[in-house]
């Protein structure tokens, strides 16, 4: 999971209010429940010592958001007297939940937003092909592309003219594979999409997949329901679209724990993977974590350590923290430093499944995959 979207959070100083709301349900008896719980997050965040301007503002946003249009609820970020970011969530949270903290509570965002693959949907036919980028705000228009229209369609006959012409067929199907191929990479490039589902014509699919380059043919799926066509969706589709988006989720996964388990090997070499908060401190500090690794229940999550106002400004200890140009560092929870030094460095974020727990991944809930090879301190 990316949490580029997290930008607006990383140059304001706090503190902050944040909230994870339920709308609840579109109807009387769910407008009167929602009315209630604004007031309720209202008064925690007043009890936690929140000014009230910012009450204000989260009152405001809250009280404006629609069942209809978020379902599921969002995540409200406000600070000085203005939500700063409100994200469209993907699961219900449990209840409510709003706290006023030195930094923006983040963890709950990793599993009510869901970490699927921002998947770009590749609707094709003979003529052309139609992009649709798939992310957690939802589905977006990502660009078409038009080969040539004609000719297109062969012909039942057998005499030389024909297939002559059917030749020509043949020849403007492989030009208008290869121009589908080239603007479905370009798309791909701009988007950071993480997979490409190809959708439509049952020639065509296989045609575009081979001229694709090889490292985005890695991470391409087809699909032998839906087309181009307007109405051509189906719950089939949909549901073919989610498994691909889960195989993919559990080879990352799969991937990175090979990955953490190789690289954490010897405590006295250089490694490519650290666990524990001093060590995740560290290379968070020096920008090199390439993925953060998170297990939703470890206790390291909600250990303390020290921040200043800078993403980078993490230390285990305040006389760390103090020595990096920030004379006044604030005690925070390391799941939520970690998760915003993250964001500022583009680093992926990966939730490790509770099926997938085991004594192999980080023992205390947090590690990390670097971007380039650590060397262990001495001390």
């Amino acid at each position: 999971m990316r949490l580029s979207f997290l930008q607006p959070l990383l140059d304001r100083p706090g503190p902050w209010a944040t909230v994870y709301f339920d709308p609840g349900q579109a109807d009387e008896s769910g407008a009167k429940r929602r009315e209630l719980s604004v007031r309720e997050v209202c008064r925690t965040l007043a009890q936690e010592g929140a000014d009230e301007a910012t009450v204000a503002a989260v009152r405001d946003n809250l009280t404006a958001l629609s069942p209809a249009e978020d379902p599921a609820g969002r995540v409200v970020f406000a600070t000085g007297g203005e939500v700063v970011l409100s994200h469209r969530l993907s699961r219900r949270p449990q209840g409510e939940f709003a706290c006023w903290a030195p930094l923006p509570r983040l963890t709950p965002l990793l599993e009510l937003c869901g970490q699927d693959p921002v998947s770009l949907v590749a609707y094709i036919d003979r003529t052309g092909a139609d992009f649709e980028l798939r992310a957690a705000a939802g589905p977006q228009d990502s660009g078409h592309v038009e080969g040539q229209q004609w000719p297109v369609h062969r012909t039942a006959t057998s005499d030389w003219s024909e297939r002559h012409f059917q030749l020509k067929v043949e020849n403007t199907w492989e030009r208008n594979a290869a121009e589908i191929a080239e603007a479905l990479a370009e798309a791909y490039e701009e988007s950071g999409a993480d997979l490409v589902v190809l959708v439509g014509d049952p020639r065509e699919r296989p045609a575009v997949r081979d001229k694709l380059p090889e490292a985005l043919r890695a991470v391409t799926v087809e699909t032998e329901h839906g087309g181009r066509a307007a109405g051509s969706g189906s719950a089939a589709l949909e549901e073919a679209i989610g498994n691909a988006c889960q195989e993919h989720l559990h080879r990352r996964v799969d991937d990175a724990l090979d990955r953490f388990r190789a690289g954490r090997i010897g405590t006295d070499r250089p490694t490519d993977a650290v666990e524990g908060v001093p060590a995740v401190v560290d290379a968070a500090r020096e920008h090199r974590i390439g993925t953060l690794l998170v297990r939703p229940d470890g206790p390291d999550l909600h250990r303390e350590m020290w921040a200043g106002a800078e993403p980078g400004q993490v230390a285990v200890r305040r006389t760390d923290a103090e020595a990096l140009g920030d004379g006044a560092p604030v005690p925070v929870r390391a799941d939520d430093a970690l998760l915003r030094s993250a964001a500022a460095t583009s680093a992926d974020v990966l939730i490790i499944p509770f099926e997938e727990v085991s004594d192999d991944i980080p023992a205390g809930g947090l590690g990390a995959l670097l971007r380039w090879t650590y060397e262990p301190s001495a001390t």
